[in-house]
């Protein structure tokens, strides 16, 4: 199946195939462009630690951080390591796993086709042995261990452990030494199979690129595969936050903070909810905002501060991190700015001011291959189209927004995660 999605208004297509392998991709030319960009992603992140194929009697429970783990060994086969692979044709590769994707890519400005197929085979072409695990332990171990040390990383999971009870989101997304020694040969085949079915994956592709070369790679490289669905647990996670302030010593000069309000459970978030709530965080604390104004003017922040909606599968925080003299103080003032800010509603003046930033941001985010390919994987899992934030944000209302403020900033239910010099 094929077909052409078109937004008049930004004057951009691209296309959806429905490859006979299972495989969903999207083709995202841009006339012009002498490099192009391809991102092969499935739905498996850290979070994912128990899992069912629905044609499996029985639940998986899994190491905390094999995702990951599986991630750096998918590069490695038999015989090369695929980044040699790429590393000849001239191409920039890398790979990422997240709460909830695992994503491998590579940009290049010659030779996309047979980069493309180098990116198919190895993804699909898994090779573990007890050696080579055993040997990747140690390597991920080092990583972890380095993670330790860094404020940013710390603060951010620190802040997860304390908002969350239960939801593997608090987990760090390597996982831990001793969670990653369990990990054997067994194990990663056994997410493979789960995960790397190709109907719970999405190749996405921009720049310089031909709809007919992609098919013809895939008809090349993929068979069709069985169109498994995955079940996923998640243990029940309370309203409340798990404890309301948590530090830790590391070798910093100033104290680095993240600081964050437990949004309502859900199991998804609309683009809809997440766009109004993006606002809200920018008029709330963007660098224009009086808030930041007066965090700046009293010495409280530097220009690190800043504030975000993370948010993913079951989880989501209304978030602000940075560093700070006195971390109390600012969770303190950003608590009564968003009391005021709860009390007054938002102005029109704001809410324009700041839609008509989101609607140009996202205009021009259509001339960056990489955040385009990037963009059509992330809707893709979420079930939207590329146009959607767009399209959302033409019509957005200003009674939407003041609508999302009611059910943002639960007092009862924030966290302060500080990372303090020794």
């Amino acid at each position: 199946m094929r077909k052409i999605i078109t937004n008049e208004k930004l004057g951009e297509s691209y296309t959806y195939i429905k490859h006979s392998s299972g495989l969903s991709i999207y083709v995202f030319p841009k006339e012009g462009y002498s490099s192009s960009y391809a991102i092969f992603g499935t739905k498996y992140g850290s979070i994912h630690t128990c899992f069912k194929r629905s044609d499996k009697d029985s639940f998986n429970k899994i190491p905390e951080g094999t995702a990951h783990f599986l991630e750096h060994k998918l590069f490695e086969s038999e015989d090369i390591n695929a980044d040699e692979l790429f590393a000849k044709t001239g191409a920039q590769s890398n790979a990422y796993t997240t709460f909830d994707r695992t994503c491998y890519l590579f940009s290049c400005s010659n030779n996309f086709a047979e980069n493309l197929e180098i990116l198919l085979n190895f993804v699909r072409s898994p090779y573990f042995t007890a050696e080579t695990v055993k040997k990747e332990q140690g390597i991920i171990a080092q990583e972890i261990n380095m993670y330790k040390d860094s404020p940013g990383w710390q603060s951010l999971f620190n802040l997860l452990r304390a908002v969350y009870k239960n939801h593997p989101v608090n987990i760090d997304i390597a996982g831990t030494v001793d969670s990653i020694s369990q990990i054997t040969p067994e194990t990663l085949y056994t997410c493979y199979n789960t995960f790397y079915n190709l109907n719970n994956m999405v190749l996405a592709v921009a720049g310089d690129v031909d709809a007919e070369i992609v098919i013809e790679k895939a008809d090349k490289i993929l068979k069709p595969t069985d169109d498994i669905s995955i079940d996923t647990i998640f243990e029940d996670e309370p309203e409340t936050v798990v404890k309301p302030y948590i530090e830790e010593k590391l070798s910093v000069s100033v104290p680095v903070f993240a600081f964050g309000f437990k949004e309502p459970i859900k199991t998804e978030r609309s683009t809809a909810e997440i766009l109004t709530k993006s606002i809200i965080l920018d008029i709330l604390a963007s660098k224009t905002s009086p808030l930041y104004k007066e965090l700046l003017d009293e010495g409280l922040i530097n220009s690190e501060f800043e504030a975000e909606y993370f948010t993913g599968t079951g989880f989501a925080v209304t978030l602000f991190s940075g560093e700070s003299s006195d971390p109390k103080k600012v969770a303190q003032k950003i608590v009564a700015e968003t009391v005021k800010i709860k009390e007054r509603g938002i102005s029109r003046e704001d809410f324009e001011r700041s839609r008509k930033k989101l609607y140009g941001q996202s205009i021009m985010s259509f001339n960056d291959i990489q955040g385009i390919a990037n963009e059509l994987v992330a809707t893709h899992f979420k079930g939207d189209d590329l146009f959607s934030e767009f399209n959302i944000l033409s019509g957005l209302t200003l009674e939407d927004v003041n609508k999302a403020l009611k059910n943002t900033f639960n007092e009862n239910a924030h966290s302060l995660s500080v990372i303090l010099p020794k």
